[in-house]
């Protein structure tokens, strides 16, 4: 419990720091509905934690406790070193959600869902936070059998989800980087910019550079779109949601469920 109260410290303190970094180097300047779109996403947010909250009695960290204590998993079978095992551990946990993340798009039922995030006709570090509570519900059970498999253990699990919650408010912040640091950035983690590229109203630039913290496996799996440019020209969003209060609490609930 103190390591989450630890990770809920990092998350705010970023979300600040991103925050107060957008208005000082923003890539996008001209941006319309900012506080109801940070309400309505850290609204959605909130709403999905407290979802999960009453739907399970543990999260993920907690499942990880459980597992083993009951010996469940392959590296609570085997007898590794510990931080060979934390290490590999939390890679893998990191590649499923790479994998998780591009059955989102590829999976209709699961696109309707995950359209909700994509929807956001503007992209800063609130983005991060923009999930339909269905799709974190999925993602939730998702985990618990991956963690299950491997055997991640409590302080890998705790420890992806911190890598994890903060690659995201990083990559999706509205931060302005130049061109020679993002290509030496993007070698190893997700940038602003390489995120941008996943955010495109073009499908096909879309469905390319779905890794949140490190970019090695949308290297090694062939879905890497390169972009250093905080000036080429973006549209965010969907085509299907332009002109649509996409920054409306309730549209966004509902959005999954109306009829094309």
């Amino acid at each position: 419990m103190e390591l989450e109260n630890y990770r809920l410290y990092i998350f705010i303190g970023l979300v600040a720091v991103l925050g107060l970094a957008e208005f000082a180097l923003p890539i996008y300047k001209n941006r319309a509905h900012t506080l109801w779109r940070w309400t309505t996403n850290f609204g959605l947010s909130f709403f999905s934690t407290a979802i999960v909250r009453f739907m399970f009695p543990f999260v993920a960290v907690g499942f990880a406790q459980l597992m083993a204590s009951e010996g469940i998993g392959l590296f609570n079978w085997l007898q590794f070193n510990d931080y060979f095992v934390l290490i590999v551990s939390v890679l893998l946990l990191d590649m499923a959600i790479y994998w998780q993340h591009v059955l989102a798009h590829k999976w209709p039922l699961l696109w309707r869902l995950h359209k909700v995030h994509h929807s956001d006709q503007q992209m800063d570090v609130s983005t991060a936070v923009r999930f339909h509570p269905f799709e974190i519900i999925f993602s939730m059970l998702y985990k618990f059998v991956v963690i299950a498999l491997i055997g991640a253990s409590p302080m890998a699990v705790i420890l992806f989800e911190l890598i994890l919650s903060s690659g995201a408010l990083f990559n999706h912040s509205n931060i302005r980087i130049s061109k020679r640091l993002d290509k030496v950035l993007q070698y190893i983690i997700v940038t602003p910019n390489m995120h941008r590229i996943h955010h495109s109203d073009k499908r096909v630039e879309t469905d390319s550079n779905y890794g949140f913290s490190i970019s090695l496996w949308d290297r090694l799996f062939a879905s890497y779109t390169a972009n250093y440019d905080a000036d080429r020209n973006i549209d965010i969003g969907l085509k299907e949601s332009v002109d649509q209060p996409t920054y409306n609490f309730l549209w966004s609930l509902k959005f999954p469920f109306k009829k094309k």
